[in-house]
């Protein structure tokens, strides 16, 4: 059951990864759109402490322990900021994040491509040994 878990993790890193690398502007947009109409969308930071806790505790046994742990450790803190840090910092935060080149999402989107790659490797869903 936990390597499906994980396999939905990856999933949606390579699924987010791939819409940022093909159409960056779109996503973001439809992202902005969507922060502006309805601001409960916050709630669904859960989800990325949710996610985080359990990469946290289910790969460890797997291959590149280090990187799950601070990638674990990342989803937990950008979550719980983004659910209960102050309204200014997280907002002052999200636009800044809305506002960068096409270029930048694009290298956010190549890193959740690849860190899919190497959980669904580690997992041993991708790749022979």
């Amino acid at each position: 059951m936990k390597d499906y878990a994980l396999a939905a993790i990856a999933g949606i890193w390579l699924a987010d990864g791939l819409s940022l690398l093909l159409a960056p502007r779109f996503v973001v947009e439809r992202l902005r759109e969507v922060i502006r109409q309805q601001p409960a969308i916050w709630t669904w930071q859960w989800l990325s402490v949710v996610a985080g806790a359990v990469l946290l505790f289910t790969a460890l046994p797997l291959r590149y322990q280090p990187l799950w742990v601070l990638t674990a450790l990342a989803m937990l803190t950008k979550g719980l900021f983004l659910v209960l840090g102050p309204e200014k910092w997280r907002s002052r935060l999200v636009e800044w994040c809305l506002n960068r080149e096409d270029v930048d999402y694009r290298f956010v989107g190549i890193g959740l491509c690849t860190l899919a790659a190497l959980l669904l490797h580690a997992l041993g869903w991708l790749g022979q040994e």
